[in-house]
């Protein structure tokens, strides 16, 4: 481990150290308005607060968006300046680039994203929808590469995370896996538009026509103006992730845009293997 991610580690221990003394000292209501979270966990809330909202938060907007109070923010938040996790900006704090570079070391170890974007490329020219790749983490689709085309701009960014029920991505990552079935529908599903599945049966229902058909549709069911079809990654067994495309219902084309996100998945899933035996994706 390099000494810079070992110093990172350090400084947070610090933190933690720090925060959880001085946190004592805090009236118990306040500590309990803050779930009684592991300190870690209040970092990891921090950090989570930037996704999805505005470039710069300032302490108060951290505060709404964390539940912690500011007095804890403001020692957290000094320490993970200290090491590069959090970097100030006139009128509060912004994602600092260290953080950055410890999330490209985690896409590094994954050679998917690789064999995948000429795929992706492809697949975008072949259908003029937005192409992206991803995979699961428990109940979460997370966006591993994307490539977008026409003129409606898409709400997700590498790295960021939707919900896998409401997402084609999602279920065609979902159907083909036990576990993450039974998460999945034993969390809450919250409705996003007028077309998401929210009742355990009816997505039961889906997941199966997904595993019958190999394929997966977002009706408007996580945005209500795009529609979504998409395909899982896999040979035998689970998916190691899942590729779609993605836009306006008045541009989709079932039928293509299901041929084309089957070939593309299946392309991948061999030039995956190609890339990890040392061959040319």
């Amino acid at each position: 481990m390099s000494s810079r991610v070992t110093n990172s580690w350090s400084g947070l221990r610090e933190a933690a150290e720090s925060a959880g003394d001085n946190d004592q000292h805090e009236p118990r209501s306040k500590r309990d308005s803050a779930a009684e979270r592991t300190v870690m966990g209040r970092i990891a809330s921090i950090m989570e607060a930037f996704d999805g909202g505005p470039r710069v938060l300032t302490l108060g907007a951290l505060s709404e968006r964390t539940g912690l109070p500011k007095s804890t923010l403001h020692r957290l938040a000094d320490q993970l300046r200290g090491v590069g996790w959090v970097e100030r900006e006139s009128g509060g704090y912004r994602i600092g680039m260290r953080l950055f570079e410890l999330g490209s070391l985690a896409l590094g170890g994954n050679r998917l994203p690789d064999a995948a974007l000429p795929h992706l490329q492809v697949l975008a020219a072949r259908t003029g929808l937005s192409a992206q790749l991803a995979v699961l983490d428990h109940t979460d689709v997370v966006y591993l590469e994307r490539i977008v085309t026409g003129p409606v701009p898409l709400p997700t960014r590498r790295g960021g995370r939707k919900p896998a029920y409401c997402t084609a991505l999602g279920k065609a990552m979902v159907a083909f896996d036990d576990d993450a079935t039974q998460e999945v529908i034993s969390a809450r599903m919250p409705r996003k538009t007028r077309h998401t599945i929210t009742e355990p049966d009816l997505l039961w229902t889906e997941l199966g026509k997904v595993r019958e058909t190999g394929v997966a549709l977002d009706r408007g069911e996580a945005y209500a103006d795009l529609v979504c079809v998409a395909a899982p990654i896999r040979s035998s067994g689970r998916a190691i992730g899942a590729v779609s495309v993605t836009g306006p219902a008045g541009r989709m084309r079932w039928s293509a845009a299901t041929d084309a996100v089957r070939s593309a998945a299946a392309a991948i899933w061999n030039a995956n293997f190609s890339v990890g035996a040392g061959g040319q994706a």
